[in-house]
């Protein structure tokens, strides 16, 4: 069942070539919040003679980040993600690995990259990481688990037919994504809109979609609870009233909908 989960290392060495020069894999997927074994696929990646870059950006602020520990060659990471300004990131590229720019113009950043630096972003992203690095020393992440934890086990208590998507693996502290058969998550969004909480049917970059989640789908869930599924993002300043709140009214919210599914489908079938 975790396989379903994680970036399998098998089929890793069954996507690589001869001439595989990259492999990218993320850290924490932003839908889920599973966190992948990228050691493991990063040897893997090596002993067939490519790089690995890992796509840090969820798991930034939320997981410890050791380059040594990932085995990686690259690492990137973006500020708004950890409470930092919008616009500001980090790549890691680990010494002797060599790039090739895209864009030309001044020489700063070793030629990497032209352009004034944001210098006040740049500070801020500096001083979002130290936040971090405290708050994960004084336990942040496992206050935050416990606060997710109850989210998730509140409405598993109150709702028949529902289930957490990627549960019983690794995941960072804040990502929920909870799946309610016999539901579309769009009216489920719009429903709690409503009520005043904002969740997501996706990724952010994926608003707007029509198409279910890839993620979901490729995790083996059928069509019909990939598009019944709703992702949950919880935060340092989330409290146990907010959580309380949101299970107190979501049952309501899926009953609702579950009520009226079967009369939207007579009236399609009458007007067909």
């Amino acid at each position: 069942m975790y396989a379903r989960r994680l970036v399998e290392a098998s089929a890793l060495e069954a996507a690589l070539r001869p001439n595989t020069k990259l492999v990218s894999v993320m850290l924490a997927n932003n839908e889920t919040g599973v966190i992948q074994p990228v050691r493991e696929l990063a040897d893997r990646a090596h002993a067939a003679g490519a790089l690995f870059h890992t796509d840090a950006i969820q798991a930034a602020g939320k997981l410890p980040l050791d380059v040594a520990a990932v085995g990686c060659d690259l690492l990137s990471i973006s500020g708004h993600k950890m409470y930092a300004p919008q616009g500001t990131g980090v790549l890691f590229v680990r010494r002797n690995v060599r790039l090739k720019s895209m864009f030309f113009g001044g020489l700063h950043e070793r030629g990497r990259r032209p352009g004034t630096e944001n210098v006040a972003g740049i500070v801020g992203l500096g001083k979002a990481a130290e936040i971090a690095r405290t708050w994960l020393s004084e336990d942040g992440a496992r206050a935050l688990t416990a606060l997710r934890n109850r989210l998730e086990q509140g409405i598993l208590a109150a709702v028949d037919e529902a289930g957490v998507n990627g549960g019983g693996a690794a995941r960072v502290a804040n990502t929920s994504n909870l799946y309610f058969d016999r539901v579309e998550a769009e009216a489920l969004v719009i429903a709690l809109d409503l009520k005043g909480l904002a969740v997501s049917g996706g990724s952010a970059c994926q608003s707007g979609a029509t198409e279910p989640s890839h993620v979901l789908t490729a995790m083996r869930l059928s069509e019909a609870r990939a598009r019944a599924s709703v992702r949950f993002s919880l935060s340092r300043l989330t409290t146990e009233a907010e959580v309380d709140a949101v299970v107190e009214m979501l049952p309501a919210a899926v009953a609702r909908l579950r009520e009226l599914a079967p009369r939207k489908l007579a009236t399609a079938l009458v007007g067909s």
